[in-house]
């Protein structure tokens, strides 16, 4: 037979019988295991079995019988446990026997625990006394028969039930009972979690065992008793990190002396060992300044059992690679520890929040965030609430596996509020969760954690579904669940050289690689000059979709136009698109831009059908281009100067276009409009050539060979100017004075083009001498790497 999984309480146990065999193996020493009273186990919380159950609804109940046959002596030994907590009496190991011949262990006796009589020796007291124990102990054997013995079989190496009694001589303990019996007393990992959890917080151990009984719905399923819990939170005190926390701050402190930009702060006084602190390297702080837009508080050690209490603030890089921001350890944790934590974070990072916060679903770091970050978007990761759902409605996934993937579906999917809200109150009621705290609460915070809420706000995030901590994966490969604190200080530099090398990596990749174009979008070829490799392949693949999109126009007000937008032979399935074409301004109804800071392919799909030839710069944030750490681009009004020559030229070209195209579509549908709107194009036509011939040549100003010219241009223009200031001295006919007010204004415009033309010039100088510094900088990089391979 073969058992699979099924839950018990809190105990859980594993055990694989295989059938009904014979031989044993004789000949072999008798060893007598130590008898354990129950009532003199202070340890509590580590003697129940706490290895897997794997059975089958039914199986459960079956009860030993000689010629069953398990994998291994603890496989007989978990279902012997198992058969024993379900009658109600506790279970330890009373003899074995080992082979002469290698001294391998060939038979078990595994007995209740009240088995046999308590010999007592005499025991010296405190006061001298040596004929009396220093504590009386109350009788617990009471010479129980009751045993399973197994003996392992030479031939096959499994282990066969050889003798079973079942018969007890005293009352078994009733089910809600059952979990004060030592053999199935066992603090779960997850108790341990809320325990650590509750205990840094500062409640005691009576309180703890109240939330946990409201957690589990009563004490009888909780699996462990008071004294347990005491235990436990004694020795989570006095476990060790695998080295003294003193060895942390001797390494902050040696950092911060060599370079006082490296910060640390300690949460009361630094003679405790067992205090939070906070770092950040001069790095982690730079880097804020460019990628700060968004952060990630991350607390994977709470989940994943990490023998380290340590966090982490990251974000992403132009790269989309993970980013430091600070890290710190926290053994103590409470609200007003993880309120100490941000403010001295902020601090750290010059005073200038973050746009938006992703952290863990934890009622102490929301109030937190709540006091720090008041003006900042606080989301709760997605992907930690589908993991609190496996826990929370275990019992609700065994009885209905379809349940989580519709659930997901409802959350990941849905595309508006309204369509999110009636899914999930026809997914509740299908399966009659209405009642279900957990769910009332989590709907309760939808706002904080259900994408469609989140659109709105820029999360750096190229998906909305997208696993948050694949981005939180700074220490990837140097910190596991078992590193200790001496292992960190010593891998935490290595991360940092390795994450420093990458990025190095990725900055000469995307400076001195091109990337193939598969349009012949202007669009495309400006995108890729702008955007850094990972970001311009995401941009691609959104503008290559447009191909197979349709806009259909909806709404034409006076200066915003709505569009319709689908896939081809997908237009149940649409999206708005609000264009301003005076501003060149878009909304979608996706809200990628906003979400991510990447146009969508629906907007582009419009751009492409009203011509706009290259992207905006509204459009092009600055942290996903090459140049995101130039300092020439920290300034978004330089960054807006640098291009406003060539924008200002398509922009008017488009203004032009559009109002043209929009003229035509009002006047090709009746002959007598048709012909005054002929008749007034040709004699606009009459008034630009008369325009052109009365206005100077514009020499554009291309590289740093044209400074001069636009120097001597600049000169005429002045030099006319005064000609005619001289001129006007002279009384003029009305005419001719109205002819110079005119010549005078285009040649004072074309004075001001001029100017705006010789500043974007040297900003184009600057930008290139700084492309040019960063060349060399990767170029060094590379080359002390070299040095050390």
């Amino acid at each position: 037979m073969e058992f699979e999984p099924m839950s018990m309480g809190n105990d859980v146990i594993e055990f694989d019988m295989i059938g009904i065999g014979g031989g044993v193996v004789d000949g072999a020493i008798d060893i007598e295991h130590p008898i354990e009273d129950d009532d003199d186990d202070d340890r509590g919380g580590g003697a129940g079995v706490s290895v897997e159950i794997h059975a089958r609804d039914g199986d459960m109940n079956l009860e030993p019988c000689e010629g069953m046959e398990f994998e291994s002596e603890e496989a007989a030994k978990a279902f012997y446990n198992c058969y024993a907590r379900r009658v109600g009496f506790s279970t330890r190991v009373s003899m074995s026997r080992r082979s002469r011949r290698d001294g391998a262990i060939i038979q078990r006796s595994f007995v209740c625990a009240k088995q046999g009589f308590r010999v007592d020796k005499a025991k010296p007291s405190c006061d001298g006394d040596g004929g009396r124990v220093k504590r009386p102990r109350v009788e617990t054997r009471v010479g129980c028969k009751a045993m399973l013995l197994v003996k392992i079989q030479e031939e096959s190496g499994k282990w066969i039930v050889a003798g079973f009694i079942r018969e007890h001589n005293h009352e078994l303990v009733p089910p809600d009972k059952v979990h004060c019996l030592r053999s199935h007393r066992h603090v779960s990992g997850a108790a341990k979690a809320l325990i650590d959890t509750l205990q840094g917080a500062g409640m005691g151990a009576s309180g703890i065992m109240s939330a946990l009984i409201k957690e589990y719905g009563g004490i009888n399923n909780i699996g462990f008793t008071e004294r347990d819990c005491r235990n436990y939170m004694k020795s989570s005190k006095q476990r060790t990190l695998g080295g003294d926390p003193k060895i942390l701050l001797d390494y902050l402190k040696q950092k911060h002396a060599e370079n006082p930009a490296f910060l640390y702060a300690v949460q009361g006084d630094e003679d405790q060992c067992m205090s939070n602190v906070f770092w950040a390297d001069p790095n982690a702080r730079s880097s804020y300044t460019y990628f700060g837009d968004t952060v990630t508080f991350d607390t994977t050690y709470r989940s994943n059992r990490y023998r380290l209490p340590f966090a982490m603030f990251t974000g992403v890089n132009h790269h989309r690679q993970p980013v430091l921001f600070g890290c710190a350890f926290l053994p103590n944790e409470s609200e007003e520890s993880f309120v100490w934590l941000f403010k001295t974070w902020l601090t750290a990072m010059s005073g200038k929040p973050p746009v938006s916060i992703t952290t863990d679903h934890d009622r102490l770091i929301r109030l937190a965030v709540t006091e720090v970050f008041p003006e900042t978007r606080h989301r709760f990761c997605m992907w930690h609430i589908f993991k609190e759902c496996q826990e929370k409605l275990s019992d609700v996934l065994s009885k209905h596996p379809n349940f989580e993937a519709e659930f997901y579906k409802c959350v990941s999917v849905t595309e508006s509020i309204e369509e999110f809200e009636s899914c999930w109150l026809s997914l509740i009621d299908r399966y009659d969760l209405r009642e279900n705290e957990w769910l009332k609460t989590i709907f309760a915070d939808r706002g904080q954690w259900v994408p469609v809420y989140l659109r709105n706000t820029f999360f750096a995030e190229m998906s909305m579904t997208q696993h948050s901590d694949s981005l939180n994966s700074y220490f990837d490969g140097y910190m596991n669940a078992s590193t200790t604190l001496q292992q960190f200080v010593k891998q935490y530099e290595k991360a940092l050289e390795s994450r420093y090398e990458k990025e190095v990596k990725a900055d000469y990749d995307s400076i001195n690689t091109a990337p193939v174009l598969k349009t012949p979008s202007p669009m495309e070829k400006q995108a890729s000059e702008i955007y850094t490799r990972k970001l311009f392949a995401k941009f691609q693949g959104e503008l290559v979709e447009t191909l197979g999109f349709l806009a259909t126009k909806v709404e034409d007000q006076e200066l915003i136009t709505t569009y319709q937008v689908s896939k081809f032979g997908e237009s149940q399935k649409s999206y708005l698109v609000r264009y301003n074409v005076g501003d060149m301004k878009a909304l979608c109804s996706c809200q990628m831009f906003e979400f991510c800071g990447l146009l969508c392919r629906h907007i582009l799909t419009v751009f492409r059908i009203t011509n706009l030839l290259t992207l905006p710069s509204q459009y092009i944030l600055k942290r996903w281009t090459k140049n995101a750490k130039s300092s020439v681009m920290l300034d978004e009004g330089t960054n807006n100067s640098l291009n406003s020559c060539r924008e200002s030229l398509t922009q008017r070209y488009n203004n032009l276009q559009n109002e043209a195209l929009r003229y035509v579509d009002e006047s090709a549908g009746d002959e007598e409009i048709y012909n005054v709107a002929l008749d007034a194009l040709r004699e606009a036509a009459n008034k630009v050539a008369i325009a052109k011939r009365n206005s100077d040549k514009l020499s554009i100003v291309n590289g740093p060979g044209d400074i001069q010219e636009c120097t001597i241009h600049l000169s005429h223009a002045n030099t006319r100017s005064q000609d005619h200031q001289l001129d006007t001295e002279k009384p003029l006919p009305l005419d001719e004075q109205d002819r110079k007010i005119q010549s005078l204004s285009r040649q004072l415009e074309h004075a001001e083009q001029k100017c705006e033309a010789y500043r974007a010039n040297l900003l184009s100088i600057l930008k290139d001498i700084e492309q040019q510094k960063l060349q060399l900088m990767v170029k060094v990089q590379n080359i002390k790497f070299g040095l050390k391979d």
